[in-house]
């Protein structure tokens, strides 16, 4: 062909846009490579769409974070050229590799993308060999495409870090030289390290850090309150020391178990979850405190009062993480938004039906024609969708693409509100795609999406229902002594599924097409694997109604039909 496209599949192109890009191509002779105008899914502009070779200075510019706070300067935005207009036709230095229209002459010249790099650099090296061959690289304006992005990677991740620096130093090894080369290579290197320490710190905050900052402040609350308690409130009382420093460890080892059971340390922070945990803590001790012998009871009041001191320091303490943005905030609007779904009535009862198998039907709010007029009981037209979105808590919309096109479609994600999540259903597809930001995977629904066996509090449901029936059987051993024929073996498995090797209920069949399980002693089927005799497809048809619809009651009743198979 005349010309060379390189395209990533995470993305969507309107309908006219590489005849545009071919024609700007044919009338610009000094054109080396032509980049486009990039959305991502939410519609907002990609800044990568346009940028400038990452010279030291210019680095250093986007790593101190001056990028970011002055993002329209000449000097200091000149990574992403933040000076020039997104709207404008304009010739720069570096294109992204997510769109890039080339000559083939020019690839015959300079050569393909250099398979030094990976993941990231391979666009910055090919647009600055194709300057240095004395061809122009545009950034072309004239057409809009929605780049879902993250799909290769996630941004933000340590791994990530690794892989753009260290293509940065490639890129400066091949074509800086000097003491230019040994400066930017000693920066980068730095950089690398600086980055990485960040991000194993904010990792440990967030997945290891939590608990122990959180054990610390629950424990600190109990103390607190003690020490006010004995001033103020009972003077005359002398609480045991030895007493309190073996009773407020466990009781914080109590209050952290709820929490984690109870979803605080999910990914994306509630309020909801620290008070269900909070509550639950607090039930959980005033319960066990009751059961105690007279001796070793010290005060309700106390513990009381220290548990709702501890809940609210955890929850001043995560509204200043949420803020900084060191941990993360759950997305309010993914709670309870509603969804309006864009398109013919065909294609309306398309994406009805895969989101009611999603389980995800009952938020959708009804139809906005994508013809221009309100047959087949719309809600609306193209033209009242602002008004709509203004009108209705509507937080997501749905674009069937088959009678709308693609460039209508970009046009109108580039004109939706703000934070309004974004999907498109194509026409006779199965599936609904769409990516809420620039630095996550594209979000997939789809008839087979939706396995309640793993969601977190599932998955760990399941760990706490196997390690509760296992303590309950090694308590209740002497029955299992007569009961179980093969008596080690039956025990083994216990210390198997204690020591989390085994679970009591697996899969049945071998499949990657569902979430991953630790083997069974018995499977779906409440047989052992080696017993099933099932056709292939009955024992796959049997796991996914499990994972479909799994609660904790389903294991149950699996070991209490399959428990003479336990020392299998």
């Amino acid at each position: 062909g005349k010309y060379i496209l390189f395209l990533n599949p995470d993305t969507l192109v309107p309908e006219d846009c590489f005849e545009k890009c071919m024609d700007f191509l044919e009338t610009h002779k000094d054109a080396g490579a032509l980049g486009i105008r990039m959305l991502d899914g939410s519609g907002n502009f990609l800044k990568e769409s346009k940028r400038s070779f990452p010279s030291p200075l210019t680095s250093l510019y986007k790593l101190s974070g001056l990028t970011r706070l002055f993002p329209r300067s000449k000097v200091f935005a000149r990574y992403y050229l933040g000076n020039l207009e997104e709207n404008k036709n304009q010739e720069v230095d570096v294109l992204a590799g997510a769109f890039m229209m080339i000559p083939k002459k020019i690839i015959d010249t300079t050569g393909n993308f250099d398979e030094q790099f990976f993941m990231y650099g391979e666009d910055i090296d090919l647009s600055y060999r194709i300057q240095k061959s004395g061809y122009k690289n545009y950034y072309f304006a004239g057409s809009t495409i929605l780049h879902f992005k993250g799909e290769s990677t996630r941004k933000g991740n340590l791994n990530f870090i690794k892989m753009f620096y260290n293509a940065m130093l490639i890129f400066v090894k091949k074509h800086y030289g000097g003491s230019k080369a040994g400066f930017f290579y000693f920066f980068i290197k730095a950089a690398i390290l600086i980055r990485a320490l960040i991000s194993a710190a904010a990792k440990f905050i967030r997945w290891i850090g939590m608990p122990v900052i959180d054990a610390s402040i629950i424990l600190f609350s109990f103390w607190a309150v003690k020490f006010i308690w004995n001033i103020y409130i009972k003077t005359e009382v002398n609480y045991s020391t030895n007493l309190l420093l073996i009773a407020f460890p466990v009781f914080t080892l109590i209050f952290l178990v709820a929490s984690f059971f109870s979803g605080l340390y999910d990914k994306g922070y509630r309020q909801s979850r620290l008070n269900r945990s909070s509550i639950t803590a607090m039930v959980l001790l005033l319960a066990g405190y009751s059961l105690l012998p007279e001796n070793l009871r010290f005060s309700r009041g106390i513990l009381f009062f220290g548990s709702l001191f501890a809940w609210i320091l955890l929850a001043l303490l995560r509204h200043i993480l949420v803020s900084s943005k060191i941990i993360e905030g759950a997305d309010k609007t993914n709670e309870n938004r509603q969804t309006i779904i864009v398109g013919s009535k065909k294609e309306y009862e398309q994406a009805l039906a895969i989101l009611k198998k999603a389980g995800m039907s009952e938020r959708v709010l009804g139809r906005v024609d994508s013809n221009g007029n309100t047959e087949g009981i719309a809600i609306g037209n193209l033209g009242e969708m602002k008004t709509l979105l203004k009108k209705y808590p509507v937080k997501e919309v749905i674009f069937c693409v088959g009678e709308l096109t693609f460039k209508k479609t970009i046009e109108m994600v580039s004109q939706l509100p703000a934070n309004t999540r974004i999907k498109f259903h194509a026409d006779c597809s199965q599936s609904i795609i769409g990516s809420d930001s620039k630095n996550i995977s594209g979000d997939v629904v789809s008839a087979d999406t939706k396995f309640r066996v793993a969601m977190p509090v599932n998955r760990r449901n399941k760990v706490l229902t196997d390690i509760s029936i296992s303590v309950l059987m090694l308590i209740t051993f002497p029955l299992h002594l007569i009961l179980q024929k093969n008596r080690s073996r039956f025990f083994n498995n216990i210390a198997s599924v204690l020591a989390m090797k085994k679970s009591f209920v697996g899969y049945a069949s071998h499949t990657s097409e569902l979430p991953v399980l630790i083997p069974g002693i018995l499977t779906t089927t409440t047989l052992p694997a080696s017993m099933n005799t099932l056709p292939q497809e009955s024992l796959h048809a049997a796991d996914k109604w499990y994972a479909t619809h799994y609660n904790t009651w389903y294991d149950v009743r699996i070991i209490w039909k399959g428990y003479k198979y336990l020392s299998k």
